[in-house]
């Protein structure tokens, strides 16, 4: 598998980064996890539009899927060449209303599951083309989904957003490469069940074996070096800081 970074940054762009965006591809096939703020205009260094396969969207927090409404406006109404067929979209619940309140101005009630194929997201396992995927539900105010994706026997788990869970360690078990949320910095935010510091991620590597640890969502406000090193301390493996354009090899 071929892991891009379209955007990292968390809570809102910041000057060098788009939010949550993460391209995954494998065999010609392209799953985009996450198209938060900013992150269409990023994904277009790296993919064309119109050439995704599906789509898994964590949560709805803006910062994780507001692009959304606009990658509905590219595939509605394309007039050149025609509208392409609805593109599969795993989201939580409600997932369709919300796009479509967020969008505001849709032609239709209808119209965003005329372009997206909206699948509801549950625990459990799966097949998006040749990616096999296990999806667990995590600690966040609203519904919110980890992911582990499996392909030729190697796994990247992603943990959207999250506060500590047991369901995070069971994700990232053995997983060669776990992009990890640290939005908080440890000593200074303790908010229960909303998000993980640099010291958590490393420990949540350290408990389920993984080979990698990228430490991904940090907001503009929060010191990344100091993750970093948090993370360092409790995790013996390689760790570093997500970067937009960053590729890695799973």
């Amino acid at each position: 598998m071929k892991l891009t970074v379209v955007g990292c940054s968390g809570s809102f762009p910041s000057a060098g980064s788009a939010c949550s965006s993460y391209l995954v591809e494998a065999d010609g096939f392209r799953l985009l996890l996450d198209m938060g703020n900013g992150a269409l205009g990023e994904l277009q260094r790296h993919v064309g539009l119109y050439d995704l396969d599906a789509i898994f969207l964590s949560h709805l927090h803006a910062d994780h899927c507001i692009d959304m409404c606009a990658y509905f406006v590219v595939r509605y109404y394309r007039f050149d060449g025609g509208r392409p067929a609805p593109i599969p979209v795993y989201g939580p619940e409600g997932t369709e209303q919300r796009l479509t309140t967020a969008h505001a101005d849709t032609p239709s009630d209808h119209a965003m599951g005329e372009v997206f194929d909206f699948h509801t997201l549950k625990s459990g396992s799966f097949e998006i083309g040749p990616f096999s995927v296990r999806t667990e539900k995590l600690r966040h105010p609203v519904d919110t989904f980890g992911i582990r994706v499996e392909h030729a026997g190697r796994a990247l788990t992603y943990s959207g957003d999250t506060g500590t869970c047991d369901a995070l360690a069971e994700l990232a078990e053995g997983a060669d490469l776990f992009l990890c949320e640290a939005s908080f910095i440890h000593g200074k935010e303790d908010i229960p069940d909303l998000h993980l510091n640099g010291r958590e991620a490393g420990e949540y590597a350290a408990r389920a074996g993984a080979g990698r640890l990228v430490l991904t969502h940090i907001p503009p406000w929060t010191d990344a070096e100091r993750n970093l090193t948090d993370a360092r301390e409790v995790y013996d493996g390689p760790v570093e800081l997500a970067v937009p354009g960053a590729v890695y090899e799973v």
